[in-house]
């Protein structure tokens, strides 16, 4: 892939895999953006939030390449691949990093968890603009066409006007056909938490192990300018999020105190 001065060149992976449905989608929505690289892991990081692998070798290795794209497979986690490809395997900084589409939301809380995000964010901090998409279903055979159009007005925005240095954004859809979408707003992440419960079971030999459950609770329900409330209710959530997690509104108290 030769990369002229003008090309603009977009980063995108994910934390479901080279072989989801969602990033497929999206290298398929790009590709009239730019040259593409993609890079991921060939099976499932999700949750792994923002964690580096430290105790073995990172692996990568080129499997596609043409004039527009080159695919590559890393063994890594998300943040893995970004810090990679702007290190090693490209030229030059992308001009956007695009993360997902990811199977769930990553709204609200889930925000903390998720390998999809943990991308954007590290986009954040080399100074990319960067955006992270996730679809309000699990499904493997999930319907991502309902994406596109947002995806396409939201690209476009951020490759003519990058954002703020340290500011990525956060894009959650509901999992409706294109014709059922209300549209798109500007929202704040809901306050909400995972309640886990864990499962206790018997493997094959009579081993106890444990098995993760749970469900997420929004504890702000019916406050209407929140993300989830966004895609519960039919719209697009865009939530602009910093890499700067200082409680700024806590400072004087916390000084008064100590």
């Amino acid at each position: 892939m030769k990369l002229e001065e003008t090309d603009k060149l977009i980063l995108i992976t994910n934390d479901d895999g080279l072989y989801a449905g969602g990033i497929r989608t999206l290298v398929s929505i790009m590709e009239d953006f730019g040259k593409l690289v993609v890079i991921s892991a060939t099976e499932s990081r999700s949750a792994m939030s923002q964690a580096l692998t430290v105790k073995q070798p990172l692996r990568v290795k080129l499997l596609e390449e043409d004039d527009r794209k080159r695919i590559y497979a890393c063994s890594g986690t998300p943040a893995d691949g970004v810090k990679l490809a702007v290190n090693q395997l490209l030229d030059r900084k992308p001009d956007l990093i695009v993360s997902g589409i990811n199977h769930g939301s990553n709204a609200s809380a889930s925000i903390l968890y998720s390998g999809t995000m943990a991308a954007a964010l590290e986009g954040c901090l080399y100074d990319i603009t960067s955006v992270g998409f996730s679809l309000n279903s699990y499904s493997s055979s999930a319907d991502f066409s309902g994406c596109e159009e947002y995806i396409r007005k939201i690209c476009s925005l951020l490759l003519r006007e990058p954002l703020p240095s340290g500011i990525c954004l956060n894009v959650n859809f509901p999992a409706l056909p294109a014709s059922e979408i209300k549209g798109m707003v500007v929202a704040r992440q809901a306050s909400g938490n995972w309640q886990e419960e864990f499962e206790k079971r018997k493997d094959p030999a009579g081993k106890t192990y444990y098995w993760l459950t749970g469900n997420f609770v929004n504890h702000e329900p019916n406050a209407s300018d929140t993300d989830d409330w966004a895609i519960q209710n039919g719209y697009v959530s865009v939530v602009p999020v910093t890499t700067d997690m200082t409680a700024y509104g806590f400072m004087e108290s916390l000084k008064s105190k100590l």
